[in-house]
């Protein structure tokens, strides 16, 4: 019974009849195997596009093998198992921790690690050291394929160049001045040996976060630092003064030089022009000595005389002087005449001509 269903005819089944096995007949059609292969194999095909983000670099393997790098943007490979991609991204900054460990969330506080921050310096002190290394993806196929895992490999390499370096530094440079060669020479020693490991890794930066003696001293030595500081400092604040302070000697000194030729030409030259004129008046002189004599005294007078008030007295006459500070700051000279010679005339005064030169 067909319970109403009419099943669709397949070869020489009769219309309606059910079939025995509907996936076997499906199956055995050439039409519907055929469509079903294109989309299987087109879909298979498909799956080869991959997309690589800026910044990023892919690495094709070929049954395991590498065999090309592909750039950012849409790119194609033979489906899997043929072709595998791996993405590496090479731009980010990525970081390791050596000495510590930072907790995620909302209060990030540091653990120490004080198997690997407890060192000993080359003075044999014991140091507590952490520092954090930076690093970026140089050659994804070394990084890839070299190295079982290049992260702890890094780890490891970076705790053994910070060991190696403060081994060869004494206590007190590591302490004080010589955190910056520490980090420069750990970063030289660490590069060489990831180069020497082949591990595609560039160090981009060592950070020393902590370089401090043991919990039990720390104190102590914070206090001997905290001197050597203070006597750092008034060392160079001592430099830069003498820095300052003899320039400005050596400047005030050429001053005084230039000052003192300055003068030295002044007069020569002065000198020379007062020679000069003296040879031109003398010339004059010679030419007409009464007439020359007679106007140098002149303009001598005439130059003089108007700096100073001047009583002219005839010297024919006996007088007694005395001098009055006027109120415009002149002196005025009142004078009578005696005429001790003539006693008739003593009994009367007569005033003095004056005469005032302005």
């Amino acid at each position: 019974m067909t319970n109403g269903i009419k099943w669709p005819s397949w070869g020489s089944q009769d219309p309606g009849e059910p079939p025995r096995d509907f996936l076997e007949r499906i199956l055995t059609n050439p039409k519907t195997i055929i469509w079903i292969s294109a989309l299987l194999v087109g879909g298979w095909l498909v799956s080869g596009f991959y997309i690589i983000e800026p910044g990023q670099t892919g690495v094709v393997r070929r049954f395991g093998k590498e065999a090309s790098k592909t750039s950012p943007g849409l790119n194609y490979r033979l489906p899997w198992p043929i072709d595998q991609v791996n993405i590496v991204n090479v731009e980010r900054i990525r970081r390791i921790e050596v000495g510590f460990r930072s907790t995620q969330g909302p209060f990030q506080r540091n653990q120490r690690a004080v198997s690997e921050s407890l060192m000993l310096t080359g003075d044999e002190n014991i140091v507590d050291a952490q520092m954090i290394v930076q690093y970026k993806v140089r050659d994804p196929s070394k990084f890839l394929f070299r190295l079982r895992d290049p992260e702890e490999t890094l780890h490891m390499a970076a705790e053994v160049a910070l060991r190696s370096i403060i081994g060869q530094t004494k206590i007190d440079e590591a302490l004080t001045v010589g955190r910056t060669k520490i980090q420069t020479d750990t970063l030289s020693f660490l590069q060489r040996l990831m180069d020497d490991y082949e591990s595609g890794i560039l160090v981009t930066e060592v950070k020393l976060q902590v370089v401090d003696p043991p919990e039990q001293v720390k104190d102590a030595f914070h206090e001997v630092v905290r001197a050597r500081e203070d006597r750092e400092r008034l060392i160079n604040q001592a430099l830069g003064y003498q820095e300052d302070i003899i320039p400005r000697a050596r400047g005030h000194a050429q001053k005084i030089l230039r000052e003192a030729e300055g003068y030295k030409e002044e007069r020569i030259l002065k000198a020379r022009g007062d020679a000069a004129r003296f040879l031109e008046l003398y010339g004059e002189y010679e030419k007409a000595k009464s007439v020359t004599r007679d106007r140098l005294y002149l303009e001598t007078v005439g130059r003089i005389l108007p700096q100073a008030d001047k009583l002219v007295v005839d010297s024919k006459v006996n007088t007694t002087v005395l001098p009055i500070l006027a109120p415009g700051g002149k002196t005025i000279i009142e004078s009578t005449m005696l005429q001790s010679q003539n006693p008739s005339a003593a009994e009367g005064s007569k005033s003095v001509r004056r005469e005032q030169f302005l």
